[in-house]
């Protein structure tokens, strides 16, 4: 290409109000009128958050320990199991649990009106979430039940962790046979009605980077309103897989 900037450059300029920012849409048509040479000299940073739903998300959260001390082994938020299969008082709450009182499929579609995510979303903004906690009890974690109401200002500690935030590409979802049908990619029409679909399109970061030269390990992102890192490759990352001349995977790949 021709230009190269660092980021001890970029972050001087932003320092000094000169560094030029553009959305993604913006670059997306600067690129197109000017080429890609130019257009990576005159601009310095992109914002590229998008927004979709996305499983494999969730949070840690450590909720404090209990006077007498627990050491949990069942806990609900809002009555959304959390898994506590980690410390005493550390859990993981997974943004596709359920309601643990949820009728689920047994009357069909199932609504699922309320689970994991929903608990986040409530965190996040400020509600208070109740939790209820189950123990067998030792001699060092003698309390066997433990309630409480609790705010995210009120926690020790809560991390979101999600195990795979973006999917480099995915599948296009239809339905050929004569009924409806319901998928996590939504509603499906008979008689190939309708498609559906989940990507962020020319606006995705992991489809404009590819092969990974930029995004990686320690790259700072934005997450849940506060600023990220990515620790590692996401689950079902699978980066050899057929790909078109500009780098497009024909199939799900990075994640």
């Amino acid at each position: 290409m021709g230009t190269s900037k660092t980021y001890r450059e970029i972050n001087e300029k932003i320092r000094r109000g000169l560094a030029v920012v553009v959305t993604a849409h913006d670059m997306v048509e600067i690129v197109r009128k000017k080429g890609v040479t130019r257009a990576a000299k005159e601009v310095d940073v992109v914002t590229t958050g998008t927004f979709a739903p996305m499983c494999s998300s969730g949070a840690f959260i450590n909720f404090g320990h209990t006077s007498p001390p627990i050491k949990a082994s069942k806990v609900w938020l809002n009555n959304v199991p959390a898994y506590a299969g980690l410390a005493a008082v550390d859990i993981y709450i997974g943004a596709t649990e359920p309601d643990a009182d949820d009728p689920l499929n047994k009357i069909h579609p199932g609504a699922f009106e309320y689970g994991g995510g929903h608990v986040i979303q409530d965190l996040v903004s400020g509600k208070a979430v109740h939790l209820r906690a189950e123990a067998y009890g030792t001699d060092c974690y003698p309390n066997r039940y433990f309630e409480k109401n609790f705010t995210l200002k009120e926690l020790p500690s809560a991390t979101l962790c999600n195990p795979r935030n973006a999917y480099q590409n995915y599948n296009c979802a239809v339905n050929v046979s004569r009924k409806t049908i319901y998928t996590y990619m939504g509603t499906l029409k008979p008689n190939l009605g309708n498609a559906n679909y989940c990507s962020a399109g020319q606006l995705s970061p992991l489809l404009n980077d590819p092969y990974y030269k930029t995004l990686g390990l320690g790259t700072r992102i934005f997450l849940g309103g506060a600023q990220g890192f990515i620790t590692w490759h996401g689950t079902q990352h699978r980066p050899e897989t057929a790909r078109l001349p500009n780098g497009t995977p024909r199939i799900p790949a990075g994640t």
